[in-house]
């Protein structure tokens, strides 16, 4: 199948401002775009695009005195085919890991380890190690956490999330992903499309979404804590310790959100 996705974001500001956007499908799936992605400012600003840290597209500029308006779309061809779901996948022992996965055992910004590894290992400790648990996490946490955008707030942390048990796509990932670290498995943030496929039309407005993956017999699988199904049309734009290290856009100095419009959606092959 092909799928459209895209953007219609603006910003007022009152003085130019430097800025950082993270808005680019992610190189993993550059293969998948049909054409070429297209990013765009109004008004027309010079964009220095680079990899960060994460192996993430980002993007520098200043926006102009008044504001800019970042457009986004791009044609993906997608498998049709829904998560993939691996119940052999067994947990790698620590001292076996990778150097390179310690990072996403350890506390990050939103993801407080220390303060849900008791909570984790009494909810948990039972479960068989590798995908079961993991599963029994995504579970855990899907059952507890109630979602609604009304619960929004950029500084609730996994541990906020897990004693108020509500949130929105993001809580969700962070409180499963911090209870995957506590039992000693890699996990990462991910965040990036996607769309009303092959499931009911959601009728609140369309936005981008956000999931998280656990490294389990040497590579990484997709888990989403707020859905808990496998789905179809998942485009993945940036991966990370947790949200702070994905933020769509990062400005260095005041700015107003004034628009914000995300699509994703089945389109026919021409």
């Amino acid at each position: 199948m092909q799928i459209g996705v895209g953007f219609e974001i603006t910003y007022t500001a009152p003085q130019p401002t430097p800025m950082v956007i993270m808005l680019s499908i992610h190189p993993s799936r550059f293969a998948d775009i049909v054409g070429t992605e297209q990013i765009t400012t109004d008004p027309d600003v010079p964009v220095g695009f680079y990899r960060d840290s994460f192996g993430n597209v980002c993007g520098r500029l200043v926006a102009a005195a008044g504001g800019v308006t970042f457009r986004g779309n791009a044609l993906v061809r997608d498998s049709g085919v829904p998560d993939a779901v691996n119940p052999a996948a067994q947990q790698v022992p620590i001292e076996q890991l990778p150097d390179e996965m310690l990072v996403y055992l350890m506390a990050s910004r939103y993801c407080e380890t220390d303060k849900l590894t008791d909570i984790a290992w009494s909810l948990f400790g039972n479960t068989p190690p590798g995908w079961a648990r993991v599963q029994a996490i995504t579970d855990f946490v899907h059952n507890h956490v109630s979602f609604g955008y009304q619960h929004a707030h950029h500084m609730k942390s996994a541990h906020d999330v897990y004693e108020s048990g509500a949130g929105v796509c993001r809580d969700f990932a962070h409180l499963a992903l911090t209870f995957c670290r506590c039992m000693g498995i890699p996990a990462r943030y991910c965040t990036g499309y996607l769309g009303d496929i092959g499931v009911p039309p959601d009728p609140a407005p369309m936005d981008f979404s956000g999931w998280f993956e656990v490294y389990l017999s040497g590579q990484w699988h997709t888990f989403d804590a707020r859905h808990n199904t496998p789905r179809i049309g998942r485009i993945l734009m940036a991966t990370g310790r947790d949200a702070a290290d994905v933020a769509l856009t990062t400005s260095f100095g005041r700015m107003t959100l004034a628009k914000f419009v995300v699509v994703t959606e089945e389109v026919a092959a021409a």
